[in-house]
C-alpha cells in the first residue's frame, strides 16, 4: 500500500528568509498563489519567523495585511507561520495576555496552523503559546530545535516529543535550522517518537540543506513514519536555504510513498520564482553549494556571515577561526543551547567578545541573562564560574521558574505608549506590532500611508535600503546590547540571524 506524504511549501516564507533576506515583496508572491493553492501541499508557510520585522523595517508594509492578503489569495490552503512561544515574533518574552492576544489575532486574521518552538527546547516556554492555539481552535504544531551535543540523544528528543503530546500538541515538528540532522539520526529520533508516542501522532521534519545530506534525511524520516516534511519549490531552495520540493518528489518514485501534487503547478510556481530571483541578487546570500564545515563548527551559515561583518566592523576579520573554535566553548558554559534565534545571536556575539577582550572581560547583557535563566532553562548545566560573572554583571539572582511568570500585566501600558503614535490605526493589531518591534514600528506607522516597497524594483542609491543592507544574511534586524568594559558601560549593535 502506497503511503501518501504530506509537504509545507516553505516559498512564501522561510525559503525568501533563508536565501532573499527575506525581502520579497508581497505583489511578488501573490501572482504565484493560485498555482500554491491547487498544487496539493498540506500548508503554506507564509508568515511569522523574520517576515513580520522584515515587513515593517524594509518594506513598509504591515504584516496583519500580508496575512490577510494570502488568505484571501489562498483559500484553499492551511496558512502556517512560525512562533517563537513567548518570544512571539520579537526578541524578549512577552507577559501572558499578550501571548493571548496576539495567538487571537493571528487566528482572526487566517493563520490555521502555529508551529510553536523555543530556542532552549524549554517546554514551558512552549505551553501558554499552545494553549492559545487550542483555544482558538488551530493547529498546535509543537516543535523539537534539533542540535548535536553530548546531551541531546535520540531518547532525550523523543522525551520532548512525549511532554509536547501531552500538552496536547496536534502534532509534532523535528526542526533542523543548520542542516546537522544526518540520515540515521532522522530515522532513529522520528521511529522513536511513533513507538512512545504512538502511530497516530503526525510528525513533520524540516530542515535546512547546507550540508548537502539532508535529502537523504528527509528520506530516511518518511521510512520511519513521517507524515510530512519541508520543502521549497526548486527556484527558491538549496544552499542556505532547503530542500527542492520538485525533487522530493521525484525521489519518492518507486518507494511505496508519493507526494500528491500537481506536477504542472509546480512547474509554474518554479518558472514564476526564477524570474523574480534575479531581482534580489543584493540580497542574495553568499553561501551557495554545499558547507559541510557546519558538522564541525555546528554554526548556522548565517550566524557565521553576521559574526564576520561584527569582525570586520572591528578591523579583526582574520581571527574568524578563533571564533569559530570559541562558538562551541561558550555554548558549553551555557549549558549547550541550541543555537537559534536568540540563542545563536547572543552565543556567536559572546564569542566575538571573548575573543576580541578576552574570555568573559566583556558580557553581553543578554549572554548574562541566558546564563542565570531569564529566556529559560537550559539543556545542560552552566558553567558555575561563569555564572558567578553573570550574576555579578547583572545585580540580579539566577532564577529557576518560568521566565513569564516574573512579567506584570502589559497590555494596557502597550496599548497607551502604541496609541500615541501618529500612524496608529486604532486596532489590536497596531499594539502587537508595537509591541513586537517598538522600536521600529513608530516609524512604520508613520509612513504607512505611502504603501508597500518592492524592493526587487527599488534602484539602488545611497542611503537606500537596498544598498545599506547586507546579502549575507537572513534577517536584518538589529538588536542592542549592553556591555561593560573596564568599568565603562557601553551599547553594542549587532544584527541577528534567524533560521
Amino acid at each position: 500500500m502506497t503511503k501518501t506524504i504530506d509537504i509545507t511549501e516553505l516559498c512564501l516564507r522561510d525559503a525568501h528568509q533563508s536565501l532573499l533576506a527575506t525581502r520579497m515583496a508581497i505583489e511578488d508572491m501573490v501572482p504565484a498563489c493560485a498555482d500554491i493553492d491547487r498544487a496539493g501541499y498540506w500548508s503554506v508557510e507564509c508568515w511569522g519567523g523574520a517576515t513580520f520585522d522584515a515587513c515593517i523595517r524594509f518594506l513598509n508594509e504591515d504584516p496583519w495585511e500580508r496575512l490577510r492578503t494570502f488568505r484571501t489569495h489562498l483559500p484553499n490552503s492551511r496558512l502556517q507561520m512560525l512562533l517563537r512561544g513567548q518570544n512571539l515574533l520579537g526578541y524578549r518574552h512577552y507577559e501572558d495576555s499578550v501571548v493571548d492576544r496576539f495567538v487571537d489575532k493571528a487566528s482572526e486574521n487566517g493563520m490555521d496552523v502555529f508551529r510553536v518552538f523555543d530556542a532552549l527546547n524549554d517546554i514551558r516556554n512552549i505551553r501558554h503559546s499552545v494553549q492559545a492555539v487550542r483555544r482558538n481552535g488551530k493547529h498546535a504544531q509543537g516543535t523539537i530545535c534539533y542540535t548535536v551535543s553530548p546531551l541531546h540523544t535520540t531518547e532525550t528528543f523523543v522525551d520532548m516529543a512525549e511532554r509536547l503530546v501531552e500538552l496536547g500538541c496536534d502534532s509534532i515538528c523535528l526542526k533542523d535550522m543548520a542542516a546537522l540532522l544526518k540520515p540515521q539520526p532522522a530515522y532513529d529520533i522520528v521511529k522513536g517518537i511513533k513507538t512512545r508516542c504512538g502511530e497516530s501522532v503526525r510528525v513533520h521534519v524540516h530542515t535546512h540543506a547546507t550540508t548537502g545530506v539532508t535529502l537523504v534525511s528527509l528520506m530516511k524520516a518518511i521510512e520511519a513514519g513521517a507524515d510530512g516534511v519541508d520543502t521549497a519549490i526548486s527556484s527558491l531552495s538549496l544552499g542556505p536555504g532547503h530542500n527542492p520540493t520538485e525533487s522530493l518528489v521525484a525521489m519518492l518514485d518507486g518507494t511505496g510513498y508519493q507526494a500528491l501534487l500537481d506536477k504542472d503547478c509546480l512547474h509554474r510556481i518554479k518558472t514564476h520564482f526564477a524570474a523574480l530571483r534575479p531581482r534580489y541578487q543584493a540580497f542574495m546570500s553568499s553561501i551557495h553549494g554545499v558547507d559541510t564545515d557546519i558538522f564541525d563548527s555546528q554554526i548556522p551559515g548565517g550566524m557565521i556571515s553576521n559574526m564576520e561583518s561584527q569582525l570586520k566592523q572591528q578591523n579583526a576579520g582574520d581571527r574568524i577561526e578563533e571564533v569559530f573554535i570559541e562558538v562551541p566553548r561558550v555554548r558549553e558554559d551555557a549549558g549547550f543551547p541550541p543555537l537559534v534565534t536568540p540563542s545563536s545571536q547572543i552565543v556567536g556575539t559572546q564569542a566575538v567578545f571573548n575573543v576580541l577582550m578576552g574570555r568573559y572581560k566583556v558580557m553581553s547583557s543578554e549572554f548574562a541573562d541566558l546564563m542565570l535563566g531569564y529566556y529559560g532553562k537550559t539543556p545542560g548545566e552552566r558553567d558555575p564560574e561563569v555564572l558567578a560573572l553573570a550574576e555579578a554583571q547583572a545585580h540580579k539572582p539566577a532564577i529557576e521558574v518560568r521566565p513569564a511568570d516574573l512579567l506584570q500585566p502589559e497590555w494596557e501600558s502597550l496599548q497607551t505608549a502604541a496609541g500615541a503614535l501618529p500612524g496608529f490605526n486604532g486596532s489590536e493589531e497596531d499594539v502587537l506590532t508595537y509591541a513586537m518591534f517598538p522600536q521600529v514600528a513608530p516609524g512604520f506607522f508613520d509612513k504607512r500611508a505611502q504603501g508597500p516597497l518592492n524592493l526587487g524594483r527599488e534602484p539602488k542609491v545611497a542611503g537606500n535600503p537596498v544598498e545599506s543592507a547586507s546579502a549575507n544574511t537572513s534577517v536584518q534586524t538589529p538588536v542592542t546590547y549592553d556591555v561593560k568594559l573596564n568599568g565603562r558601560s557601553h551599547r553594542v549593535s549587532v544584527t541577528p540571524i534567524e533560521k
